[in-house]
């Protein structure tokens, strides 16, 4: 008869620690999980939120904003480590200058998800789901096929806006008007 042999489960710093094989990789709830690579489309369009992110707050000086994966505690007991494409802290939250090592032990406002051809939308919304419940104000998914943004706040319907219409984050980022094309140019 052949026993399971169960790995323990890794803390987020224990994750943290982890030598880089260069595979991606989450933490789900203690234990590794790995992601494929995202394909350049994705990558293009993370860069373009990042881009227009950062030109709002160089003019507005609100915040951090972080992208490539960078972690986010969603969960603790068993740890939970969620890799946002873009995510916005404010200084309220993250006091202005450099970002101290390690993940940070607050929730962001504001995260910035693209969807890819091959992600499924049970997965997207269970992370949408872990980002609200960490403390995230407002997720904003936006879906690569359909060129829509859908905007994801705690206790409020989904708001989807198509690619002609304007997206307003006024509480989380005030004055940031953007048409949400300009996300897949």
């Amino acid at each position: 008869m052949a026993t399971a042999v169960l790995e323990p489960l890794l803390t987020a710093e224990e994750f943290r620690r982890l030598p880089d094989d260069g595979r991606p990789k989450e933490l789900k709830r203690g234990r590794v999980i790995f992601m494929n690579l995202p394909a350049p489309r994705q990558g293009q369009i993370c860069g373009q939120v990042y881009y227009l992110l950062r030109r709002h707050l160089e003019e507005h000086p609100l915040g951090h904003l972080v992208c490539n994966d960078a972690g986010i505690i969603t969960e603790h007991n068993p740890d939970t480590v969620r890799g946002a494409d873009v995510a916005f802290y404010s200084f309220q939250r993250v006091p202005p200058g450099p970002l101290p090592q390690g993940y940070l032990p607050v929730a962001p406002e504001l995260v910035f998800e693209v969807r890819s051809p091959g992600d499924r939308w049970g997965r997207i919304w269970a992370k949408v789901g872990e980002y609200l419940e960490a403390g995230v104000t407002v997720v904003c998914v936006l879906d690569q096929m359909t060129e829509r943004c859908l905007i994801c706040r705690s206790e409020e319907a989904i708001q989807v806006l198509a690619a002609e219409q304007e997206l307003i984050l006024a509480d989380v980022l005030p004055e940031f008007r953007v048409v949400v094309r300009r996300f897949f140019e």
